[in-house]
């Protein structure tokens, strides 16, 4: 059974879309609202979720006619394997990715789909009559998204969240064509049948056959106090240079106990020139040491944290890193509710109905997704320690601006699992969502819309 009753959620979604008042203000007064009149109040998370599923907001315009299309394509394993030895032949390549328990065959033949897929696709925007330049992730710069009226990614989400990353206004659409639909969701690509028909999702484009989705992003500002605090290392481009990286960090700790004073400035915020669509993860490069940090959210009390690193997402990202986070599963439901009948508070019918079991852990799981469209953010904090003066009240919640100060010696700040911020002991990130940040995309009609 649903908590917020269909009045407060149209309430708030129409205050939050037109403008009038932010989704946190609004949440806080449901909140309020039904704590006064006795109802078993829900946590700000459950609320602003149920406030984000309803607040769609959409345009629409009737002039894209897109003439340039940047085509922008992924690495495929095989190619990534091939970099790490450039030398190497194919059946030697062959033999060693057999020696690791990896299927050659099977990456070759994907490989070779992948590029029928690029073919059909440039068929595509020729049949159309677009003009396009076909180029690799690391050849994509500011000076080819100017050029372009649209940009068009063929892969699945990590090739559309890369394109994303660097389209820092609202005037590009981002429009992601999934190549491999049998084994890739895509959430942010096109709908599964236009794989199969770009044809058809570049004619609904040009018919006019489809709506503005303005998915938020978070922008982050950074502190820091060394210049190569701003620089952006790609994971990626990381990994083909430096095949044995998981070692790097015992190289940074060497080089961070022999920084030259003199190079060091007072703190200095900067924003970053990349925008995160999905989430911002922030803690040590090394997954087993703890992460120590200051936290700050919507200018509340700062507290003193110790965790696994903290992920701050939007309303796109709530379906990825930070739902597998926090859902639950049916077991969990089951125990809980098994202590709650130990106590009196549960009939011993809960726990044998499978039905009802499920239906409460999908109902918490849906709880954690919210809609793209909201001016929310929402943090998780992984892992939490509790003791003494480190304490969690809230591991998760929605928030509309979180500052956090390092007190880490080897951390990165990273944006959308891709590009990464040196983060270490003194800096300050803050990140927050603004209108003007929002990514524009496509959502296609279908012939009854």
């Amino acid at each position: 059974m649903s908590i917020l009753k269909p009045f407060w959620l149209q309430k708030a979604c129409s205050a939050c879309c037109n403008g009038q008042v932010t989704l946190s203000k609004v949440v806080n007064s449901v909140w309020l609202s039904k704590q006064q009149t006795g109802v078993v109040q829900q946590t700000p998370l459950d609320s602003a979720s149920s406030v984000g599923r309803r607040c769609i907001h959409h345009t629409r315009r009737h002039d894209f006619q897109p003439k340039k299309v940047l085509l922008l394509r992924k690495v495929t394993r095989y190619e990534y394997e091939k970099a790490q030895d450039p030398d190497i032949s194919d059946a030697e390549l062959k033999e060693r990715l057999i020696s690791k328990g990896s299927n050659y065959d099977g990456l070759l033949q994907r490989h070779d789909e992948y590029f029928r897929s690029i073919d059909e696709i440039q068929e595509s925007l020729i049949k159309h009559h677009m003009e396009y330049e076909l180029i690799r992730r690391f050849d994509f710069d500011r000076d080819l998204i100017k050029w372009a009226d649209m940009i068009l990614t063929a892969g699945g989400d990590g090739t559309f969240l890369m394109a994303a990353s660097k389209v820092t206004n609202g005037n590009k659409p981002v429009v992601g064509i999934n190549t491999d639909p049998m084994r890739s969701e895509g959430h942010l690509c096109l709908p599964k049948q236009y794989s199969y028909n770009v044809d058809l999702a570049l004619q609904k484009i040009l018919d006019d056959k489809f709506q503005w989705l303005w998915r938020q992003r978070i922008r982050i500002a950074l502190a820091g106090r060394s210049p190569s605090d701003y620089e952006p290392f790609d994971l990626l481009q990381q990994q083909l240079d430096f095949p044995e990286y998981r070692y790097w960090e015992h190289v940074r700790e060497h080089e961070i106990h022999n920084i030259d004073q003199e190079n060091v400035s007072p703190l200095r915020k900067e924003v970053l020139p990349v925008l995160a669509l999905n989430e911002v993860f922030m803690g040590e490069s090394l997954s087993s040491r703890m992460s120590f940090y200051e936290v700050c959210f919507d200018d509340g009390p700062v507290s003193k944290q110790k965790s696994s690193g903290i992920t701050v997402c939007t309303g796109t990202g709530s379906t990825s890193w930070f739902f597998n986070i926090n859902h639950i599963s049916q077991d969990s439901v089951s125990q809980v509710l098994k202590i709650a009948q130990e106590h009196g508070a549960c009939g011993s019918a809960c726990l044998d109905d499978d039905h009802l079991l499920n239906r409460v852990r999908e109902e918490f799981n849906t709880s954690l997704v919210f809609n793209p469209v909201c001016p929310q953010m929402a943090y998780s904090v992984r892992d939490p320690v509790s003791y003494g003066i480190y304490q969690v009240a809230s591991p998760k919640g929605f928030c509309s601006k979180v500052e956090v100060r390092s007190r880490m010696w080897d951390a990165w700040v990273v944006v959308d699992g891709s590009l990464s911020y040196r983060f270490n002991d003194g800096a300050i990130a803050e990140l927050s969502v603004h209108r003007e940040d929002a990514l524009r995309c496509i959502s296609l009609l279908e012939d009854d819309q």
